[in-house]
Parts: structure tokens; C-alpha cells; sequence
């Protein structure tokens, strides 16, 4: 009884009520694509207003979260996506790889941009513009599901088995078990020929072109050049794979590097 009592206890000292509800609204509104108004917060999380809305004030007054002029509505800021970015490690990476892509994108032509994974998502953290007139580029923070991008197979190919299961877990919605399969299957091919090159699934004209940054033993990133044909191209698609391979690889040997001497 004894040991019941002392392990509810602890329980209840590392529990944080206020905490917990300001992550349920971080939460939330991450994964609304619209602003979502205070009293559909409060319903969403089947709390009442007098619970939440002090802490909505708060994560407001701290850059967390804005109103929407328009709607009245509240939506994530930027501001966790820019603490994240201040992470030493994320920050070594954009550093080391920031000048290869410059490299890469006048030895083809073409724009280009590296991805991280996150909640069962690849997001764009760098990107660098075509060095030409015409070109297509993604902006910072764009994201889309793992199995949707090529910089989503490219970070789940180059993972270990338990990693990729985790991830799995964060698929929203989950995959049925004949998708999963065949993205595992797709992921599979990826790892062998250690690059990814296939049509946009979102934007007709441009193949999807993705190489990994690998950082002790997985991918840490994925460097992707979205490949717009064009009537005269000066580089091949072919060519360009193997250009954002090696520059893939530059990127790699600059973080173990990096890491040694840290």
C-alpha cells in the first residue's frame, strides 16, 4: 500500500495542469491549417473559457501564437520553428550547408532546399534560389507528409528500423496497411541507389529531386532540388541527381567534422 501511495504521489509532483493546458493549445492549432477562435479552443479541448483563456493571453503576449484580424481566430506564429532552428546542431547544419547549395544550384540551374523531419512531416529549414531568371523554389517552413515528398522518403529511407516505426506512429492519418507497405517498399529502393528522383506529387513539370545528409549513421537531412523542366535545360535530370548526391555527401563530411571537434 505503502508503494501505491508513494507512486501516486510522484504522479502528482510531476504533473503541471497549466503547462499541460498550453501544450494542448500549441497542439491544437498546429494542426488546423485555418485560425481557430477562442471558443472553439476551449470546446476542441473540452475545457472551459475560464481555464483557458488566461493562457491563451499569455502564449499570445509571448510570440506563440496571434490573432487573426479577420476571423478573430488564433494560429501559431513562428516562434517555435525559429527556437528550434536555434538548436546548435540544426544551426552547424544550415551553416555547413548553406554554401554547397549555393554551389549546387549554379552548377544546375535549378533552386534548391534541405528538409528536416518533424512530427511525421519533412519541413524546409534552407532553401537557396535558382542562380537563372526561371526557376521554382519552396519557401522556409513549408511541410507535407513524409510519404508525400521525396525529402520525406529520402529522411525515413536512411533511419533505423526502430526510428521508422516511431515515425510511423506520427503518420496523421495513419497509412493503411497496403500504403505502408508499399511507402516502406518505395523507402527500401531509396536507400539503394541513395537517391530519390520522381515527379512532383503537387506541382506538374517539376521531378523531385533528393539526396541525405547523413549525420552519424542516419539522415540529419535531406538536400532536394525541385527540377523544373525546361525547353533548353543545361543540365540533365540524370546529371543533377548525381550533382545533389555528392553535394549531399559535401554537406555530411562537413558535420563529421564538425562533430569531432566539438
Amino acid at each position: 500500500m505503502a508503494d501505491l501511495e508513494d507512486e501516486d504521489a510522484g504522479e502528482r509532483r510531476y504533473k503541471a495542469p497549466a503547462l499541460e493546458k498550453g501544450l494542448d493549445i500549441l497542439e491544437l492549432l498546429a494542426a488546423e491549417s485555418a485560425p481557430v477562435t477562442l471558443t472553439g479552443i476551449v470546446n476542441r479541448l473540452g475545457r472551459s473559457h475560464g481555464e483557458l483563456f488566461r493562457m491563451v493571453q499569455v502564449l499570445e503576449f509571448r510570440g506563440f501564437i496571434e490573432q487573426d484580424s479577420s476571423s478573430d481566430g488564433y494560429r501559431l506564429t513562428d516562434r517555435l520553428f525559429s527556437l528550434g532552428m536555434q538548436q546548435p546542431r540544426t544551426r552547424n547544419l544550415i551553416e555547413a550547408a548553406l554554401p554547397v547549395m549555393r554551389q549546387l544550384t549554379m552548377a544546375v540551374g535549378q533552386s534548391c532546399h534541405l528538409a528536416l523531419h518533424t512530427l511525421g512531416e519533412m519541413v524546409v529549414v534552407a532553401r537557396m534560389e535558382s542562380s537563372e531568371q526561371l526557376g521554382f523554389s519552396v519557401r522556409v517552413g513549408y511541410r507535407r507528409p513524409l510519404h508525400l515528398a521525396a525529402s520525406g522518403a529520402v529522411l525515413y529511407a536512411f533511419q533505423p528500423e526502430d526510428v521508422r516505426r516511431r515515425w510511423e506512429e506520427l503518420f496523421d492519418p495513419p497509412l493503411s496497411d497496403k500504403e505502408l507497405a508499399e511507402f516502406r517498399e518505395h523507402a527500401d529502393a531509396v536507400r539503394e541507389r541513395h537517391v530519390e528522383l520522381t515527379p512532383s506529387k503537387f506541382v506538374a513539370g517539376v521531378t523531385d529531386i533528393s539526396a541525405p545528409v547523413m549525420r552519424g549513421g542516419a539522415a540529419a537531412a535531406a538536400l532536394t532540388v525541385p527540377y523544373l523542366k525546361k525547353l533548353q535545360p543545361a543540365v540533365s535530370r540524370g546529371e543533377t541527381a548525381q550533382l545533389v548526391r555528392q553535394a549531399a555527401e559535401r554537406i555530411s563530411a562537413q558535420l563529421v567534422e564538425g562533430d569531432s571537434r566539438l
